[in-house]
């Protein structure tokens, strides 16, 4: 009897201990208030109600949100905005889930979320740098900052090299902007009365925009002076010879020329047929002057030739003319026959070079601009080697008495040419070389004669393939 009386009081003793502790465990689940020491962001929040803390965290967030923030650029100008308006917000979803964790499921789940509740806590900012970059954007930046100016160079009256520095702009640095923002974003909700009384001021960060061409470039190509200078007399040539020796220059007019780089006087004639067009000239074709079509284009090549060999260049290709010309020594012109010979010279100076051709006061002017060494020069001096007499051409006339004759083309001699060059550093030769050796047919003298017995015929010649030189064909 005395143990079944033990065994009812065990069991009610052991009953009445499960209740209160059940009912320890739900009064300490279902608590309001948060567990003391637990802060947010700062924030002493330990002891308040939960209830009370989610309203008043509500309100802290838009006070973070509507804080002003001002962006400065370098001039001072003012950009006035919202944090949220920035992209800033804030998440708070970990901390809000934590505090619904205290109030759902079981009463064990609720004991352990009470019990595990984390004392410190943090906000958790996001920025949206697009909402920014709409702001900021390339039309903003134009209009603030205004848009980059190239350098230039330019060749005076006087051929004096002048630079202008380009002019440079801003535009944001936007890996730095974003830097700066996360750096000023409120993250202390203990100061949040201070700081919604504030305005946060943010110096815009700037990244220099270059153009694309600048000083520094333009010098690097290394046009510094005015290298040489060679001119021409357009002597007594008509309007279309006048004409076509200026649609010349005007294409080899501005020429850049990189080191390295070959001039190709083919090319120069294609761009003045294509932009200018060329006129009714005297040609060479197959040695004798007739009337053509670009008739003078050659003394433009001729004196380019001469400007070129006078700065020390390579040249590639160069003929002379079948015949003389008359606005340069012997041995010193640069024939130009469209698709069979072309007159082409290499940079050599291992620095960019730019060609100047005018035609003023009817002389024709090359100027080369590069860099050059000032105390070396080249002269250039011809000597005929031979004279080349002309041989005769007979041909039949019947309506000559019989057995006479008479000069109908007197001809003229040939000539055969050397050319020397001769370098010079301050003003002493120390290298001399043969340049060429040019031949310029002799013309044939043609004459007519009466040969009795014989038929009115021309002696046959070796039949030549044209060959136009100093034009362009009329197609």
């Amino acid at each position: 009897m005395k143990k079944i009386h033990a065994s009812l009081i065990a069991a009610a003793t052991l009953i009445l201990i499960l209740s209160l502790v059940y009912g320890a465990l739900n009064l300490y689940s279902r608590q309001s208030t948060l567990p003391k020491g637990t802060q947010l962001a700062g924030w002493e929040i330990g002891g308040l109600d939960r209830d009370e803390v989610r309203s008043q965290l509500e309100e802290h967030l838009l006070n973070l949100h509507s804080i002003t923030l001002v962006l400065m650029t370098e001039n001072n100008a003012g950009f006035k905005l919202t944090m949220k308006d920035a992209g800033i917000t804030y998440e708070t979803e970990p901390f809000l889930q934590g505090l619904q964790s205290l109030s759902q499921g079981s009463l064990i789940e609720r004991v352990k979320a009470r019990r595990d509740f984390s004392p410190s806590w943090d906000l958790n900012t996001r920025l949206d740098i697009h909402m920014l970059q709409n702001l900021l954007n390339p039309d903003w930046e134009k209009k603030t900052f205004g848009t980059p100016v190239n350098a230039t160079r330019r060749i005076t009256a006087d051929d004096r090299v002048v630079y202008t520095p380009e002019i440079s702009s801003r535009q944001v640095d936007w890996p730095a902007m974003e830097q700066s923002l996360h750096a000023v974003i409120p993250k202390d909700l203990s100061q949040l009365e201070q700081l919604g009384s504030k305005v946060i001021t943010l110096k815009v960060p700037l990244v220099i925009l270059q153009p694309p061409v600048t000083l520094k470039s333009l010098e690097k190509e290394g046009i510094e002076r005015k290298i040489t200078e060679f001119s021409t007399s357009l002597g007594a040539s008509g309007p279309g010879r006048s004409y076509n020796v200026e649609a010349a220059a005007k294409a080899v007019n501005e020429t850049i020329l990189p080191p390295g780089g070959i001039f190709d006087y083919g090319k120069a004639i294609q761009k003045a047929k294509k932009e200018y067009g060329f006129r009714e000239a005297p040609v060479i074709v197959n040695g004798k002057l007739q009337p053509g079509t670009g008739g003078g284009i050659c003394q433009v090549s001729s004196t380019l030739y001469n400007a070129a060999l006078r700065s020390g260049l390579e040249i590639v290709e160069r003929h002379n003319h079948s015949l003389p010309v008359s606005y340069l020594p012997k041995g010193q012109d640069a024939t130009f026959a469209e698709g069979y010979i072309n007159f082409r010279f290499r940079n050599n100076t291992g620095k960019y070079l730019i060609i100047k051709s005018t035609v003023q006061n009817r002389r024709l002017t090359v100027k080369l601009f590069g860099t050059f060494p000032k105390n070396v020069s080249y002269k250039v001096e011809s000597k005929i080697i031979d004279i080349l007499i002309p041989a005769d051409r007979i041909v039949n006339d019947l309506s000559l008495p019989p057995g006479t004759s008479r000069v109908l083309e007197s001809g003229k001699a040939g000539y055969v040419v050397e050319t020397y060059i001769t370098r010079l550093v301050d003003g002493q030769p120390v290298e001399k070389k043969t340049l060429s050796r040019d031949v310029y047919r002799a013309q044939k003298r043609i004459i007519l004669m009466n040969k009795a017995g014989t038929s009115s015929t021309v002696l046959p010649e070796v039949s030549k393939r044209p060959l136009l030189e100093d034009g362009v064909s009329s197609e």
